[in-house]
């Protein structure tokens, strides 16, 4: 059902308006006259027709058709249709606002689901406080009047709003298309970056993002061809609770410390359908027992921010002392701003890589800083 569905709006899309060639009802199904490259994503695909209308399939069900400035949009469609360059844009998904920052897109943005207060990124702040951009309310309770009244054109959403679809729904019938991006749901992390490809065709710099996004893979992927470093690292937090937060093996996080040349710990099975679930909690007696011979200890300072000193640590929890990256003095604590500079993963990775290998120059890191 699933395929015939596709089917039909893969002839939609060539038998448009917008679409200059294509396939008759009863072939078979005609393929795009291109298809942008993607290298590591899996989680979206465009293909293109003779016109450069733009069928985006996001997750194998959702589709957009997306016109450029020229063409001649379809008097009637299926799927929604977006106007590219798209404006007025209301960003509720927190993790694509870098992307769209990286290539210079900030203007197309005139709404967002995270208050100033909450942002790092300084020119999502400067805009701000400039009353360019402004907040309508996060992704569960957006401001629908303000939403109207400025003219949003989409709404990009992560998949917590698949936990409030009455929103969702909300906004489609009010007219705003609802676009859930999937970046979590790729098993690569240059996969997570890709999606910046998305975003540049949605505002019109496709050439600025394809330029940006390869110049990170060559950054990461000159890491990934090096030799294993041969240590092991954990990535952690500690909350008020006195619990471990970990990353999930199959995360991002984690498998950026593998590509960087190090190994993952502690080991915890794979869960199978985790999906998204990028974190879970640890006894502090499971998390020691998996990894306190690790080399290197990853700090989360996103969560519950970072401890000033060794000492701050240890009052966490005083069974770290005991740790061989804590005798060594190799704890190394992310910045606060490490989770919105989504965008910066190849340099994470590259990062971690100095940091396994023990060539980083403190001063020059980013995302780092070691803890005293």
């Amino acid at each position: 059902m699933k395929r015939a569905v596709a089917v039909l709006l893969l002839l939609t899309f060539l038998l448009s308006g917008c679409a200059q060639a294509g396939g008759k009802p009863g072939e078979a199904e005609p393929e795009p006259a291109e298809r942008l490259v993607l290298r590591y994503a899996d989680q979206f695909s465009v293909g293109f027709d003779a016109a450069g209308c733009a069928l985006v399939t996001i997750g194998g069900e959702d589709r957009f058709l997306v016109v450029p400035e020229g063409a001649e949009a379809p008097a009637e469609s299926d799927i929604p249709v977006l106007l590219a360059p798209l404006r007025r844009l209301y960003i509720a998904s927190s993790s694509a606002m870098d992307p769209i920052v990286r290539i210079h897109a900030l203007p197309s943005v005139r709404l967002t689901g995270t208050r100033r207060e909450d942002w790092t990124l300084p020119e999502v702040q400067q805009r701000m406080d400039e009353g360019e951009l402004l907040y309508a309310g996060k992704y569960a309770a957006p401001d629908y009047e303000l939403l109207l009244s400025e003219g949003a054109s989409l709404a990009v959403e992560n998949t917590m709003i698949w936990h409030s679809p009455e929103t969702k729904e909300q906004l489609e019938a009010l007219g705003i298309p609802v676009l859930v991006e999937r970046s979590s749901y790729e098993s690569h992390p240059l996969g997570r970056l890709e999606w910046v490809k998305l975003y540049g065709l949605l505002t019109g710099r496709l050439k600025e993002a394809e330029a940006f996004f390869d110049a990170q893979a060559a950054l990461a992927e000159k890491v990934i061809s090096q030799d294993s470093t041969g240590r092991t690292a954990a990535f952690f937090s500690i909350n008020v609770n006195g619990a471990v937060r970990v990353r999930r093996p199959e995360d991002y996080v984690a498998r950026s410390i593998e590509l960087a040349g190090g190994s993952y710990v502690p080991l915890i099975p794979v869960e199978d359908g985790a999906g998204a679930r990028a974190t879970m909690n640890m006894q502090p007696e499971s998390f020691y027992a998996g990894a306190r011979d690790a080399d290197v200890l990853f700090y989360n300072a996103a969560i519950g921010g970072a401890p000033g000193s060794m000492d701050e640590l240890l009052q966490k929890g005083e069974w770290l002392a005991d740790f061989r990256a804590v005798r060594s003095g190799e704890v190394w604590c992310t910045e606060a701003d490490l989770f919105q500079q989504s965008s910066g993963i190849a340099e994470l990775i590259d990062e971690m890589h100095r940091i396994l290998s023990g060539t980083a120059d403190e001063d020059a890191l980013r995302y780092f800083h070691r803890l005293n």
